[in-house]
């Protein structure tokens, strides 16, 4: 692909009209059929629209019905009828595909329509309708025919986004660079509760608990202008974390179980996943089945790249307490499953760079200044056996490149055979995305004097960073390319976008390089 060619730019100087407007005033049902429809209220389509997946020939197209979207949706208690179209060009001259999907209450009036049929490697517009009122019009592109090796891709990394800690200012320049894709790894909402200290205020009246309190969750953070932008104009791969659920919570195990009983977590993990697949742009596949959800999956952008998305929480060992427990070989961050699937995808992988979609850091962190080891047990450094043994296999992955969050910090890593040994083979590179707006606005100078003088424990690490952002990659045969691009606040409703700093992965060289 190749990002920025003169029509992809013609619609992003439109602005508004990606979010703005309907298309046109002309609905394309006849007058008869809009007139036998029960109305409903005004601002169905409040939460604007998405699309997610993309594949050679199809993507998601998402979309959820709620005129009163803080309190419940607002809908009626019946199947609602939501027409879709799709087109080669904004004004929709050209539709190309076109249906009608169903918003079933027991979803909360989402819309999940896995178009198929489409062009490789094209841009396409679609919207949707209902009861006579039409959806934003959103763009989106297929991904590369599964043969293509040459071409570009470029890939915006996110993640952390906390409502209460600030806007998403740094979508407003996600924008503005035009991405084909972006890939968020995790912590879509909060679960905390209302803050009144906070730049803004989570709604309701404490943490989600049930599926009615999870909907109106995700609702207030899809009426952020500049989340719902991005998600009108390039399709969104999304796996979760721990905050669209419960803070570091592993598998059917919370935070604090000495509060929240096995058989109440179970229900609040049925309600947490139910409400993040009704508002993401996910298949079929990633229906819940109670208390479970397939999150891991794998997207090919031709022979250029292969994106394997990682569920880090759900299979999950409980976090270790010591630095014993945390090089226990019985525990793992995958299970048994997952794990041989992202094996299998690695080694039998066609794709020139092989990406892995990773919620929690992999490469080492340190803590401790000095002798001996502290570290983060909830990301991979607590769980050593398993992260060490990939390691191991990824002497044998062509380009091995890590996506990860977490965080709330940049932190951009060479991935090494054995972190005991500091002279050991580089085997990959990892980029820890910053946050979207989570820590808010830290103070740059308490961050280098608490982070600095952990760097010569720590020397993998290429780059760190506190300012809010996102991670922006062009990714072609030769190299990855990356940006780290920041926001000079998250307190405002508008920021000033810089660049952080350039890095590059040279193809068959391990490990990153700031340039």
């Amino acid at each position: 692909m190749t990002a920025g060619s003169p029509d992809r730019r013609r619609f992003l100087t439109a602005g508004a009209a990606v979010l703005g407007a309907a298309a046109s005033a002309q609905l394309w049902l006849p007058a008869a059929a809009r007139a036998a429809e029960t109305p409903l209220p005004d601002g169905v389509f409040s939460l604007g629209i998405s699309s997610g997946d993309p594949l050679p020939d199809g993507v998601v197209l998402w979309t959820r019905l709620a005129p009163d979207p803080l309190n419940g949706g607002g809908m009626p208690d019946r199947v609602v009828p939501v027409e879709w179209q799709v087109a080669e060009d904004q004004r929709f001259r050209k539709l190309v595909r076109r249906g009608t999907a169903q918003a079933r209450p027991e979803y909360g009036h989402s819309v999940h329509v896995d178009v198929r049929g489409l062009r490789a490697d094209r841009t396409y517009w679609y919207r949707f309708r209902t009861s006579g009122q039409l959806s934003p019009v959103g763009r989106t592109r297929t991904a590369p025919h599964p043969h293509s090796s040459g071409g570009s891709l470029r890939m915006a990394l996110a993640s952390c986004q906390n409502w209460q800690h600030g806007y998403f200012t740094p979508y407003a320049d996600m924008l503005d660079q035009d991405p084909d894709v972006v890939v968020f790894v995790g912590d879509y909402i909060y679960e905390s509760t209302p803050s009144a200290t906070g730049v803004r205020r989570h709604e309701g009246t404490g943490e989600p608990f049930s599926l009615a309190q999870y909907r109106n969750r995700y609702a207030q953070y899809l009426t952020d202008p500049d989340l719902a932008a991005m998600h009108a104009n390039a399709p969104f791969v999304v796996t979760f974390d721990d905050h669209e659920v419960d803070n570091d919570f592993a598998g059917e195990i919370p935070q604090d179980p000495d509060k929240q009983p096995h058989d109440a977590f179970v229900a609040r993990l049925t309600a947490a996943y139910q409400a993040f697949y009704e508002h993401m742009p996910v298949r079929a596949t990633a229906v819940p089945d109670g208390p479970h959800i397939r999150m891991h999956r794998r997207l090919e952008f031709g022979r250029l790249a292969r994106l394997n998305v990682l569920d880090t929480r759900q299979y999950r060992s409980d976090q270790a307490t010591s630095q014993a427990g945390a090089q226990d070989p019985s525990l793992t961050m995958l299970g048994a499953q997952q794990k041989r699937w992202l094996l299998d995808g690695l080694k039998d992988s066609p794709a020139r760079w092989n990406l892995i979609a990773s919620q929690i850091m992999m490469a080492e962190t340190d803590l401790k200044v000095g002798e001996g080891k502290l570290w983060f047990y909830d990301a991979w450094d607590g769980y050593q056996a398993e992260r060490n043994a990939f390691l191991q296999e990824f002497k044998q992955v062509r380009n091995p490149v890590v996506l990860s969050g977490d965080r709330h910090l940049t932190m951009i890593s060479d991935l090494r055979e054995d972190y005991a040994d500091p002279d050991s083979a580089v085997v990959g590179a990892e980029f820890v995305g910053t946050s979207i707006s989570s820590n808010g606005d830290q103070d740059q100078e308490a961050f280098r004097k608490e982070w600095d003088p952990r760097r010569p424990d720590n020397p993998h690490w290429k780059l760190l960073d506190a300012h809010r952002g996102y991670h922006l990659f062009d990714v072609r045969r030769g190299g990855i390319d990356a940006q780290v691009r920041v926001v000079d606040t998250v307190r405002q409703p508008t920021s000033t976008p810089s660049t952080v700093a350039t890095l590059r992965v040279e193809a068959g060289r391990p490990g990153v390089e700031v340039v």
